[in-house]
Order: C-alpha cells, then sequence, then structure tokens
C-alpha cells in the first residue's frame, strides 16, 4: 500500500453525507482525487490554508507517483487504500471530464459518502451512470460543475472563494459559481454569512438538485432564511417551488434568477440553461416561485439590499 498513515480512521457513520455537514461537532476528513494536477494541487493548498481536513490524496494508476507525498499531504494508488489508511468519508474531484466517472467509482468503492466534482463538460451518459452509482452506494454526489460546498470558518471543498465566505444564519443554494460569488460576497460585506453552502452546479444532470436541500435547511437550527440562485433553463427552481408547497417548508426564503434579460437564441454558458418553449424561462420560474411564497428579485443589489434589513427576524 502506498502512502503514510496520518490519522486514526474515523468511525462509520450511517447519516446522510449533508446532514453530517450541518452538523458543526462532525469532522470532514477529505481526500483529493487528482491531487497531483496543477489545478488540483494549488486548490488543496487553499482548502488546506482555510482548515479543510484534507488527509489524502489519490493519483490513478496511469500517472506518475510523485514519492509517497504532494506537498505533505500523503498519497494513495486508490480510494479505498486511502480510506483505510486515513478514515476520509469525503472527496473533491480535480480530473478531466472523461475521467471523472472512473474517479467517482474509485471512492464509490472506497466508502467515500460525499463527492464533490468541480470539472466542466462531463458526458451526460457519465453523468446518469454517476447519479445511478452514488445513489445505490446510499452517498451525496455535490456536482457536476460546481465551485464547491462550504460550511465558513469550518471547511470548504472546492474552490469557493474565501471574500465570499462567512460564517452566518443563510442557507445557500446556487446553480452558478460566479453569480454566487459576487451575492455571498456582498452579503458577507453587509455582515451576513452562510450556515451552508451548496454549489448544486449548471448542468442538466447532476448529483443534487435544489429541491433536495431542502429538508436539511429546514432542520437546521443555524439556519434562519434560505437562499436560492437560480437561472434560467431547466425546471429545477419549478422543481423546487413544487417541493416547497408540498412540504409546508416554515423558514423564509429569496431567490433570484439570473438570464431575465437574455435575447431568444443567446445561449448561457451553463449546459443546464436550456430554455424549451415556455418552460424554463425566467417568467416560469419566477411565478411558480411566487405562488410558493419565495421572495424573488430580479438584480443582486435588490436580493442583497433586502436581506442586509434580516426581514425574517421581524
Amino acid at each position: 500500500m502506498n502512502g503514510i498513515p496520518v490519522s486514526r480512521p474515523v468511525q462509520a457513520s450511517t447519516r446522510d453525507p449533508l446532514e453530517r455537514l450541518f452538523d458543526i461537532s462532525e469532522r470532514i476528513p477529505t481526500l483529493i482525487q487528482g491531487i497531483s494536477g496543477r489545478v488540483g494541487r494549488r486548490h488543496t493548498a487553499l482548502m488546506r490554508k482555510y482548515g479543510t481536513d484534507i488527509v489524502a490524496g489519490v493519483i490513478a494508476q496511469d500517472r506518475s507517483l510523485p514519492d509517497n507525498e504532494v506537498d505533505g499531504v500523503p498519497v494513495f494508488r486508490s480510494c479505498q487504500a486511502a480510506v483505510e489508511s486515513t478514515g476520509a468519508i469525503a472527496s473533491v474531484v480535480f480530473v478531466r471530464p472523461f475521467d471523472v466517472l472512473p474517479a467517482m467509482e474509485d471512492a464509490i468503492a472506497g466508502g467515500i459518502k460525499l463527492i464533490v466534482t468541480v470539472t466542466e463538460g462531463m458526458p451526460v451518459a457519465d453523468a446518469v451512470r454517476a447519479r445511478a452509482l452514488v445513489a445505490a452506494a446510499g452517498a451525496r454526489w455535490i456536482g457536476a460543475s460546481t465551485p464547491g460546498i462550504a460550511a465558513p470558518g469550518r471547511f470548504k471543498l472546492g474552490f469557493l472563494p474565501d471574500t465570499s465566505l462567512r460564517p452566518g444564519s443563510l442557507g445557500i443554494m446556487a446553480k452558478s459559481g460566479t453569480l454566487s460569488y459576487e451575492v455571498n460576497y456582498r452579503l458577507a460585506q453587509s455582515g451576513l454569512g452562510q450556515s451552508l453552502w451548496v454549489g448544486v452546479g449548471g448542468d442538466p444532470v447532476k448529483g443534487t438538485r435544489f429541491a433536495e436541500l431542502i429538508p436539511f435547511f429546514e432542520n437546521d437550527p443555524n439556519t434562519e432564511a434560505i437562499v436560492l440562485i437560480g437561472e434560467i433553463g431547466g425546471n429545477e427552481e419549478e422543481e423546487f417551488a413544487a417541493a416547497v408547497s408540498r412540504l409546508a417548508v416554515s423558514k423564509p426564503i429569496f431567490a433570484i434568477v439570473a438570464g431575465q434579460g437574455v435575447r431568444d437564441g443567446v445561449v448561457m454558458g451553463h449546459v443546464g440553461a436550456v430554455v424549451q418553449g415556455d418552460s424554463g424561462t425566467f417568467l416560469s420560474k419566477k411565478s411558480a416561485l411566487d405562488n410558493a411564497g419565495v421572495r424573488v428579485f430580479e438584480s443582486i443589489r435588490s436580493l442583497t439590499t433586502a436581506l442586509a434589513s434580516q426581514p425574517w427576524k421581524d
């Protein structure tokens, strides 16, 4: 077995991985798949600097192994070996698009329960297969094409900017990375922070959708309000609105949907931002969210100004 043991394996848990992220008493030992690449190496250093508990790296069999460590992090040839030695429960994947599915298969085989894949361009067929594998394993997948997930002051898994992170009581869920960076930066400047920030990614096939996050934020005592950062295309916001009504969510929800001014025939950056007829338009999403009692804003300024007044405390 390659690698240097750095900690005792943690006790196995049957709790949903997302539930564990909300628990401030939980340790989240994390491994990095693709740690020796330029991007993986850089963001591993940034995550460690932020305080993320990175215990191991994994380098695929067909890649050269740089001794037994990368910048002081022990490396292994498989997730199973890394998990057995370090007790990792989460993985952040920094590999090429066609390598994401094999990396996820290795993570699942090794017992990893939370997988974050930041890579853009994962083939749709691979994403469909990955979602089925994750569900069968009782694991959670954040991605594809996600900036990551973070509990400010505790950890960040991915490349969410530190300047946008601040401990607080807003539960954030977002498709767009850059839009969510700006929203949360402005909120942080106003003194507001996040209980948990989840970037679900902008691809049409993904591991975790907006609606799936509702019970976790609703049940979290540290989350006082929920903020949805969406965009045109697909039906995820409409699906979220239906779930809010069905579940009778008690916490106030605020939302912004990007793309209101996009002209017909103009393609937005995300693969999932595809409008088909009246489905997936700004108006269809706003209408669904309005009907579910969600306060929808048309600009970052109006959203952040409203949140800065902390109306949920009235």
